[in-house]
């Protein structure tokens, strides 16, 4: 069997969300004949955990771990907060907070760490892998970013063993939506795209999860345009086995975002509407799962909706996943065109009615479209048709299983045949 060396950041008992498209992807891998071997970083301390995770690592899978520098221990000391309180991710990027150790810690993270606050995790990582491979024979690599720092770990050890590499974007790198309204070093951005640059140009394939995220790079880098493919984030059919679904609900109707929410994503019109329906009568409650910006919960603050708001924060997966299908109605928010949120998937597969915003993303419109799951709105639309139409939408679950990850596995083992 062929080896496959998976360079993640995040694997479990980390809770972050982007973990899930290489445990459901790699899970398959074996059906294809390539055995996963994981490096990751041992001591993540970002994220919050989720130990439920860990039941979904296969106790055959070769895991390599090493140590990193984590900034955020760090970070946490300089605003303020205890070593053991949790960051939230949607908080350190705030325009809100007009605090100076906040407006410095941004300029730092926006300037300093080059590509990313990851960065720390590059030599201990690299040294890692090369005591594997010492040993070992590895066909292929696949690099698994943001953070993007860890493509920089393959394309070393594709220079120095001559082992196919292959660059999967969850997000974009250089202009990543993070990034938006915030001022950068010209010097950083010329080191940064010629980071990016290098790691695209030296790869066997790269990997994007949307579209117009691939686009976008051709058209940065037209030499991509042979060597690169789409895999969307997909979703786990076994995480929709055994679920509670709600045929039939009582008052009040539900709409849930899960996953973090940020200032840039802020469906001012949606809480205005949503504001109207309950002063005329209508029963509806808010439900946000993951973090919650500033701004969006000022938001519902001025607009009176607090007692017709539920803050849920972190979940476990699978309690998450019950929460989607105890729905009315499932909200998700694009950050830009070329941006198609992992949750909209799983929105997708729960077959309840989406709701979704974005400003010229024809991407996620034209998905939610084929599967007749739902409506778009750019940020400033009015939204009462969605309401006065939802009962319409009766999603089509065989369109919607095309992004199943067994069926995107079998699609990135294709691609590891060719290159390895």
């Amino acid at each position: 069997m062929k080896k496959v060396l998976v360079i993640t950041y995040y694997w479990p008992p980390s809770g972050k969300a982007s973990l899930h498209w290489p445990l459901g992807i790699i899970k398959y891998f074996e059906d294809y004949d390539w055995e996963p071997v994981i490096l990751t970083v041992e001591n993540e301390s970002f994220t919050q955990k989720d130990p439920s995770l860990l039941k979904l690592v296969n106790p055959k899978w070769r895991v390599l771990k090493s140590k990193s520098f984590e900034p955020f221990d760090l970070y946490k000391n300089f605003i303020g907060k205890k070593k053991d309180e949790h960051l939230v991710a949607s908080e350190t990027i705030s325009k809100t907070n007009q605090s100076l150790p906040h407006k410095i810690s941004i300029w730092i993270r926006m300037n300093l760490f080059v590509p990313d606050a990851r960065i720390g995790w590059y030599f201990s990582g690299y040294n890692k892998a090369e005591e594997f491979i010492s040993s070992n024979k590895v066909d292929a690599i696949v690099s698994i970013g943001p953070p993007h720092s860890v493509h920089l770990i393959a394309k070393r050890l594709n220079k120095n063993y001559k082992i196919p590499y292959i660059p999967i974007f969850i997000d974009p790198w250089v202009d990543i939506v993070y990034y938006k309204g915030f001022k950068r070093n010209p010097l950083t951005l010329e080191i940064d795209n010629a980071l990016e640059k290098s790691v695209i140009k030296n790869s066997a394939q790269t990997v994007f999860v949307t579209d117009t995220m691939r686009k976008d790079f051709i058209k940065k880098y037209p030499f991509i345009e042979n060597k690169s493919s789409v895999l969307y984030w997909g979703y786990n059919e076994e995480d929709f086995e055994d679920v509670n679904i709600v045929e039939l609900r009582a008052e009040p109707k539900i709409i849930t975002h899960a996953g973090n929410i940020f200032d840039y994503q802020n469906p001012i019109h949606l809480w205005e509407n949503i504001k109207k329906r309950i002063d005329s009568g209508e029963k509806i409650l808010i439900r946000f799962i993951g973090t919650v910006s500033p701004e969006i919960k000022n938001t519902i603050i001025q607009l009176g909706l607090e007692d017709s708001t539920e803050f849920l924060g972190f979940l476990p997966y699978r309690e998450m996943i019950n929460y989607l299908n105890d729905s009315d109605y499932l909200l998700v928010c694009a950050t830009e065109k070329r941006h198609v949120p992992g949750k909209l998937f799983e929105y997708l597969r729960t077959g309840i009615p989406i709701i979704a915003f974005g400003e010229d993303n024809e991407e996620v419109k034209n998905i939610i479209n084929e599967c007749n799951a739902g409506m778009m709105f750019s940020y400033n639309e009015d939204v009462s048709s969605f309401f006065d139409k939802a009962e319409q939408f009766k999603t089509d679950l065989n369109k919607v299983k095309q992004y199943s990850r067994e069926i995107i596995s079998k699609q990135l083992a294709d691609i590891l045949d060719k290159v390895k």
